[in-house]
């Protein structure tokens, strides 16, 4: 099955794009080549713009004592693990305390580092990292892999307890929701939400399947628009046929 995601809303969307450029930076820095390590850089130059947003960390602290909370009202219930129970509970008192350990702005810590800095400006840059531009980073892309992966770590590091956060959030939001089945008529499907308090809708369907899901929606409306995969074709085309897909709408 392949699931596409459709937030809806900038806070969900925000922790969506940050867990991919985590797990991007996680899979570039645990590779050997100078290319791949190029590539952690600079897509740890992108969480730092992602988690730019001021209440970012507040956000995330709020909704981890909220779901603390809710977890709590299980306590004493027979039809819930209580091992269960406590290792959820303790994973999300310790983000949160690690949440709150992150002193100053997300990043504050690269963004004083000069160095790093003028790579990352000229990364924004078609072709800008070339050696004659910035002799100092050619040399350091040169030192031994460890050097490498070791500095990749460290500033990585500081940043894991908004990628565990983010985690934490995205994993309770997943959970929440019920996969139903449906069919989009001729690759067209339309739902009337009457102001649904979702925040996420999950679209799932078989990877053997060739069509692609383009979705816009808002708490009242829900449409799916199924188009052919662009393989040799100037542009989308529809799916002139039935598509069947499972449709699951998230909300904390």
């Amino acid at each position: 099955m392949i699931t596409y995601e459709y937030p809806f809303n900038e806070r969900i969307r925000t922790l969506l794009r940050l867990e991919d450029l985590f797990e991007k930076t996680a899979y570039f820095a645990q590779s050997d080549g100078q290319h791949e390590h190029h590539a952690a850089l600079v897509t740890l130059f992108e969480i730092l713009e992602a988690a730019g947003r001021a209440d970012l960390k507040m956000d995330l602290i709020q909704e981890l004592e909220r779901q603390r909370q809710t977890l709590l009202a299980f306590r004493n219930n027979p039809d819930i693990s209580e091992e269960a129970l406590s290792g959820a509970l303790y994973e999300i008192e310790q983000s949160s305390a690690a949440l709150l350990g992150m002193s100053g702005k997300i990043g504050q810590y690269l963004r004083d580092n000069d160095w790093l800095m003028s790579i990352k400006s000229r990364a924004a840059i078609p072709g800008g990292v070339c050696e004659f531009d910035l002799p100092s980073y050619h040399w350091w892309l040169h030192r031994s892999v460890e050097v490498r992966r070791t500095a990749l770590e460290a500033w990585s590091k500081p940043l894991f307890a908004l990628r565990d956060a983010s985690a934490i959030v995205l994993r309770l939001l997943r959970s929440s929701g019920h996969p139903q089945t449906h069919t989009a008529v001729n690759g067209q499907f339309q739902l009337n939400l009457g102001g649904t308090s979702a925040q996420m809708v999950r679209v799932s369907l078989s990877a053997n399947e060739a069509a692609v899901p383009e979705v816009s929606a808002n708490k009242y409306f829900l449409n799916i628009r199924f188009t052919k995969p662009p393989v040799n074709e100037l542009k989308a085309r529809g799916c002139e046929r039935d598509v069947e897909f499972d449709l699951t709408f998230c909300n904390l």
